[in-house]
């Protein structure tokens, strides 16, 4: 005899995620996610235990059918984009509350309001150590935005990020690495200077690491 087939994935729990990157991955409010009931959408993050072509986890729509306190259950929405997914739409798929990531409302006008929160998608030139962990922010400045390319998605900020110099000669500080990313990427590894993030192109900040404060240059 052969035994039942197991699940070939497990749910993600995003609240880790959200609290690792809390300016780039957002999660509905708790009050949101108590109201969710039968016949509303929710999007879950599925991981695949098994090894994968291409997708190693998906976030996937899942219409709840029944809800009792914390344990719900529904069916697949979608189709898996992973092609060795064992998955298919109309699959049952059981979950907790807290491993919901969005929700559509099948009644809108009777949801709770939405969680406000900013976005900080805008772009920002940064030392790829500030990116890593290696180093904290020193220096930063905010320039007219030059780097944005015809198609792109999201404007450049002007923001020109610097990670510690740590007595790095200035050839050494030229050799360094860095990336275009969005500014949320690098809230999330050093936000010690969000208080300066709406300053006008033209400001210049050195970190002062005794006191942690930011010295604005004139």
């Amino acid at each position: 005899m052969t035994g039942p087939i197991l699940p070939n994935y497990y749910l993600d729990d995003p609240r880790l995620r959200a609290a690792a990157a809390p300016y780039t991955f957002f999660l509905p409010s708790a009050a949101e996610i108590a109201a969710v009931h039968p016949n509303d959408l929710v999007k879950l993050l599925f991981e695949y235990t098994h090894e994968t072509e291409e997708y190693a986890g998906e976030r996937m729509w899942v219409k709840v059918r029944r809800a009792e306190g914390n344990q719900l259950s529904g069916m697949l929405d979608n189709q898996p984009y992973e092609p060795t997914s064992s998955l298919k739409p109309g699959d049952a798929i059981s979950f907790e509350r807290h491993h919901i990531l969005a929700i559509i409302w099948d009644r809108p006008d009777e949801a709770p309001p939405s969680s406000e929160y900013r976005e900080y998608w805008e772009r920002c030139l940064v030392d790829d150590c500030v990116l890593d962990g290696s180093e904290p922010i020193e220096y930063l400045y905010r320039e007219e935005p030059d780097m944005a390319q015809e198609g792109d998605k999201h404007a450049d900020s002007g923001w020109r990020v610097r990670g510690r110099f740590n007595g790095a000669s200035d050839e050494e500080l030229a050799e360094r690495k860095a990336s275009y990313v969005a500014l949320g990427a690098v809230l999330n590894r050093d936000d010690s200077w969000l208080a300066w993030i709406d300053e006008p192109a033209g400001i210049r900040l050195t970190r002062n690491f005794e006191t942690g404060i930011y010295v604005s240059e004139e």
